[in-house]
C-alpha cells in the first residue's frame, strides 16, 4: 500500500485527489495539509471533499507530516512546491508534481533526482500524454510545410498563461522541427501584424468560466488541416494521472520522470 500525503488538500485539486484515494487500489491517504493561515486547518480531509470522514485530518504546512508518507502529490504553486521538495529531499520521500508555471526550475529537479524519485508532468492525464506523443509523430510527418497554432482554454481562476501542458505541446513540436520554442513562439496577435511568418508557433489562450482544461494543436495546410485535441471534463482525469504516477514511482529510489515513463510511451 503506497501511503499519499496531499499539499494543497482544500484546493479544487487537493480535494479531488483526497477523494479519489478513497476507491483506488493500492494507495491510501495518510496526510495532508494547507498553508498555516488556511481556515481548514483541523477538519477532516475526507469530509472537506465532501465524503466520509478519513480520519486524516488538514495539517498546518508540510511540517505536520511527519514521516507517515511514502509519496507527496503536490499541485500547488511554484515557489510552495520547490520548498516541498526541499523537505522531501531531506526526508528521502517520493514526489509527484503537477505544479504549472514552474519556469527555469528543470536543474533543481534533476539535482533532487538523484536523491529521490520524482515525476514531474504539466498534465498527469493518460489522455493528454497520449497527445504528447501524437503531436511528435504529426510534426515528424508534417514537417515545415504547415502552420501551426495552440489553442487552450481553462477557467477563470488559472493564474498562468499560456498552461504548462500548451507549453509542453509548443516545445515537443519545435524540437521535433528542430526548432527553438523561444524563438518561435508566438503568445497572441493584435493590430496589423502583417503575413505570417511560416516558422512561428502561435498560443492562443482562453480564461472563462469552469473549462477543466481544453487543448488543441492545429496543422494546417494549403488543402487540408489536422487539429488534434483533448478535453478534460472533470478533474478526477488529473487526479488519477497523479495516482498512477504514484504508484510506479515505488519502483524507484530516485530520478527525475515524467508521465512518458509512467505511461511506458518513451
Amino acid at each position: 500500500m503506497t501511503r499519499i500525503a496531499i499539499a494543497g488538500a482544500a484546493g479544487r485539486m487537493g480535494r479531488t485527489l483526497v477523494e479519489l484515494t478513497r476507491g483506488t487500489a493500492g494507495v491510501a491517504l495518510s496526510g495532508a495539509f494547507e498553508r498555516r493561515d488556511a481556515p481548514q486547518l483541523g477538519l477532516d480531509a475526507g469530509v472537506l471533499a465532501g465524503g466520509e470522514a478519513l480520519g486524516v485530518k488538514i495539517g498546518a504546512g508540510i511540517e505536520s507530516l511527519a514521516d507517515d508518507f511514502d509519496v507527496l502529490i503536490d499541485f500547488t504553486a511554484p515557489a510552495a512546491t520547490l520548498a516541498h521538495l526541499e523537505y522531501c529531499r531531506a526526508k528521502g520521500k517520493r514526489m509527484v508534481i503537477g505544479t504549472t508555471g514552474l519556469t527555469g526550475e528543470q536543474q533543481t529537479l534533476e539535482a533532487a533526482g538523484r536523491d529521490i524519485a520524482i515525476v514531474y508532468a504539466p498534465n498527469m492525464s493518460v489522455g493528454v500524454n497520449l497527445c504528447f506523443k501524437l503531436l511528435e509523430i504529426a510534426a515528424r510527418v508534417l514537417g515545415d510545410e504547415v502552420d501551426i497554432e495552440i489553442i487552450e482554454a481553462h477557467h477563470r481562476h488559472k493564474v498562468d498563461a499560456p498552461s504548462g501542458t500548451a507549453l509542453r505541446m509548443g516545445r515537443i513540436v519545435a524540437e521535433t522541427l528542430g526548432r527553438d520554442l523561444d524563438e518561435v513562439a508566438l503568445y497572441g496577435r493584435h493590430g496589423q501584424t502583417g503575413a505570417r511568418d511560416r516558422r512561428t508557433i502561435g498560443f492562443e489562450t482562453i480564461r472563462a468560466g469552469e473549462i477543466v482544461g481544453d487543448h488543441t494543436v492545429l496543422f494546417a495546410d494549403a488543402g487540408e488541416r489536422i487539429e488534434i485535441t483533448h478535453r478534460a471534463a472533470h478533474r478526477g482525469t488529473f487526479a488519477g494521472g497523479a495516482l498512477r504516477a504514484a504508484r510506479w514511482l515505488m519502483q524507484h529510489p530516485h530520478g527525475l520522470f515524467d508521465m512518458q515513463d509512467v505511461l511506458g510511451l518513451r
